[in-house]
């Protein structure tokens, strides 16, 4: 992972330790805010990782939680990296902010668990497939838009063959794999695409089959983020039509990487699952 560095996931670990640093001192965000000559609205921004907080603020609290030496130049040091702009910055007019904070944890991510119910994982999917999805938004994007769209998903998917790409587990509804985008073309070189990259190393990907019934991710699809520093905790990404939740505390990320090892273990086999893809696209010929 040497190398690949996000300033989100730096923004992250720098209100995690500010956050930290104000608890242990039992001040409040007020009596900060009071000391650093700024809102509390501020504090609270840096602290939930909303903003990094310019160097002068972030020293400024700093000073007033005792932090000196080594640590402080440490901690002055991520909140610079954490003001930089990552290569997504420039889509930034067409996709949500809060998708720009996937994208950039994403960016840095060692390991990514994804349980898929309907579509293609962004990061697997082909351009034709990309197309004909963004095509079947109720609110027709422009076609620059779709194109400025398709240009952001194929950048993120370089990473994934890429010397240091992030281990990827991929469990794909059977859903995925029937439901016919963009006509049979597109959906063969769909198909065969997943079953390529499903043969990389570091790529696992396998389908639940209709056969396995009910389970307990039937409400809709969801991502665990893995990072290579302890410093930064797992996160898990579940995203609606509007919007999206990111999840934090252990217990609930817990959960998520259960409910995925659950859906893991009542899925095809990686072989299996090839054959089902290619049985699949055979029909569609």
């Amino acid at each position: 992972m040497a190398g690949r560095s996000s300033p989100t996931v730096r923004r992250r670990r720098l209100s995690k330790e500010l956050r930290q640093l104000r608890r242990d001192s039992g001040k409040t965000r007020e009596q900060v805010a009071d000391f650093v000559g700024c809102s509390p609205v501020t504090i609270t921004r840096i602290e939930s990782a909303q903003t990094a907080g310019t160097v002068p603020i972030v020293a400024r609290m700093l000073e007033f939680y005792g932090v000196k030496g080594k640590r402080y130049d440490v901690l002055l040091t991520l909140c610079r990296e954490a003001r930089k702009r990552g290569w997504w910055h420039q889509y930034s007019g067409s996709i949500p902010e809060w998708f720009e904070v996937y994208v950039g944890l994403e960016e840095e991510a060692s390991e990514i668990l994804t349980y898929e119910s309907e579509a293609v994982p962004g990061l697997l999917q082909t351009e034709g497939y990309m197309r004909a999805m963004l095509l079947a938004d109720i609110r027709l994007p422009a076609d620059e838009e779709i194109d400025r769209q398709v240009s952001l998903r194929r950048k993120r998917q370089e990473r994934m063959t890429s010397a240091d790409a992030p281990k990827m587990w991929a469990v794909l509804n059977e859903a995925v794999i029937r439901r016919e985008v963009g006509g049979p073309a597109t959906m063969i070189e769909q198909l065969e695409h997943i079953a390529t990259m499903s043969r990389l190393n570091h790529i696992n990907i396998v389908v639940l089959p209709y056969s396995a019934g009910a389970h307990p991710s039937m409400d809709g699809p969801c991502n665990v983020l893995r990072f290579p520093e302890p410093a930064d905790p797992d996160v898990v990404y579940v995203q609606y039509r509007r919007g999206s939740i990111y999840l934090e505390d252990a217990a609930e990320v817990d959960a998520y990487v259960d409910l995925f090892d659950h859906l893991r273990s009542r899925a095809l086999s990686p072989d299996e699952s090839r054959a089902l893809m290619e049985s699949v696209a055979a029909q569609l010929v």
